[in-house]
């Protein structure tokens, strides 16, 4: 098997696209003619969005993302974690977390997207030993 998508649940597919492509350079994959589906362009993995409302017409009830106790989060993978909070920061995201040099090499800042999800900017993980 291999990983295709994560769905996050949305109010506004469309806008939620859009908010990604200024906020993060994503690019989108597809929109549904319906508006209610819609996948940014991420690599093999895509991270898909769909609506609220196609959520309800198929019976299912998501919660909506509890700020102060997230379950999850994005993690975006940059060499310029500054750059890519600030852009974020202009395109409307909610700061959380400064960017900060990790114990362990990398470097991370995390920002509330426009719906509250929270969403990690890192720089890659250096395997032990390879620290600069």
């Amino acid at each position: 098997m291999n990983f295709r998508y994560t769905i996050l649940y949305v109010e506004n597919v469309e806008k939620t696209l859009a908010f990604y492509a200024r906020a993060f350079g994503l690019k989108r994959g597809m929109l549904h003619e319906s508006g209610d589906y819609g996948e940014l362009d991420t690599g093999r993995t895509r991270l898909a969005f769909s609506s609220l409302r196609l959520m309800a017409q198929l019976g299912k009830t998501p919660a909506s993302p509890v700020a102060e106790r997230p379950t999850f989060e994005i993690a975006l993978e940059t060499k310029d974690v500054t750059g890519g909070f600030a852009r974020a920061i202009g395109a409307g995201a909610q700061p959380v977390q400064e960017p900060a040099d990790m114990a362990w090499g990398q470097t991370t800042a995390y920002i509330r997207d426009i719906n509250g999800f929270l969403v990690e900017l890192c720089t890659p993980v250096c395997p032990a030993g390879d620290q600069p």
